[in-house]
């Protein structure tokens, strides 16, 4: 950290595959994430970038570090082109960037139903998001799914964000959950549903017309389904799902955000089978 800036020629690109995560949650779980594996075998491929440090700043590059991680000083214009592209939230870097060689940042949560069903835990609480597209959404419901200990989140291939796990929005607004959560991309809902059912999981869907949350006995291996706000759950995922459930409320307004309906819905999933 006492090296004079790097200046790059003014040619320089980043890796068309690179990942970059800013947030300073966001990348302190994913460096969380490389220090709590043993092999560090993502350690290689990640590279902090900074430019005048703060206290804040200065404590992840010392993490980093620790970690296994290399940490570069450069000049501000090179973290405002590493994050051009992306949106406008991700885009205030803040003098911190987190880049990843190869897109291993895509990955290193990212699994296969079939990996997952092939090592089912006792209890497992399973999260299915149909056709929610807002990335902000998608890593706030992660961010829940992680505190209240979701086993998987499966997203559709079309109909949901594009590449959730390496999605630098949903990376932030799940404030580096995204790290610690299996996120597993199907080419078919409904497919997954049933490949579920046969492993002993009960689907309940969530709609404001279903039984109370509160007088349901949510088994110990449960899938929850959540669509989007404007359409709710598809007629025929909605269909394959055992019960449909719903939370009480009093307001004007005919639904909850998904994100915090899906807390709600979690905890009380979790504080039954006892996960919390």
């Amino acid at each position: 950290m006492s090296h004079a800036p790097v200046v790059p020629e003014k040619n320089t690109r980043p890796a068309v595959a690179d990942s970059i995560i800013t947030g300073f949650h966001a990348v302190e779980e994913y460096i969380r994430h490389i220090a709590g594996n043993i092999d560090r075998s993502d350690s290689g491929s990640a590279e902090l970038l900074y430019c005048n440090p703060g206290p804040r700043v200065k404590k992840i590059c010392v993490a980093a570090s620790a970690a296994g991680i290399s940490c570069t000083a450069v000049e501000k214009y090179v973290l405002d082109k590493l994050t051009s592209g992306l949106n406008g939230t991700a885009r205030d870097h803040r003098g911190l960037v987190l880049k990843i060689a190869g897109g291993s940042a895509g990955t290193r949560c990212r699994i296969t139903l079939d990996s997952f069903l092939a090592d089912i835990p006792e209890k497992a609480v399973v999260l299915i998001l149909d056709s929610v597209t807002d990335p902000h959404n998608v890593g706030a419901v992660i961010r829940s799914c992680d505190q209240f200990g979701v086993a998987l989140v499966i997203l559709p291939e079309r109909r949901g964000v594009k590449d959730p796990v390496s999605n630098e929005v949903v990376a932030r607004a799940s404030a580096g959950a995204v790290s610690w959560v299996p996120v597993a991309v199907v080419p078919n809902l409904n497919r997954a549903v049933r490949q579920l059912k046969d492993a002993g999981f009960w689907i309940y869907g969530a709609d404001a017309g279903g039984t109370s949350v509160a007088d349901v006995e949510f088994p110990s291996r449960t899938v929850l389904v959540m669509g989007s706000e404007g359409n709710g759950i598809s007629r025929l995922l909605e269909e394959s799902c055992d019960s449909v459930v719903s939370i009480p409320t009093r307001g004007r307004l005919d639904s909850l955000n998904v994100s915090v309906a899906a807390g709600i819905f979690l905890y009380e999933i979790s504080r039954q089978q006892q996960l919390v």
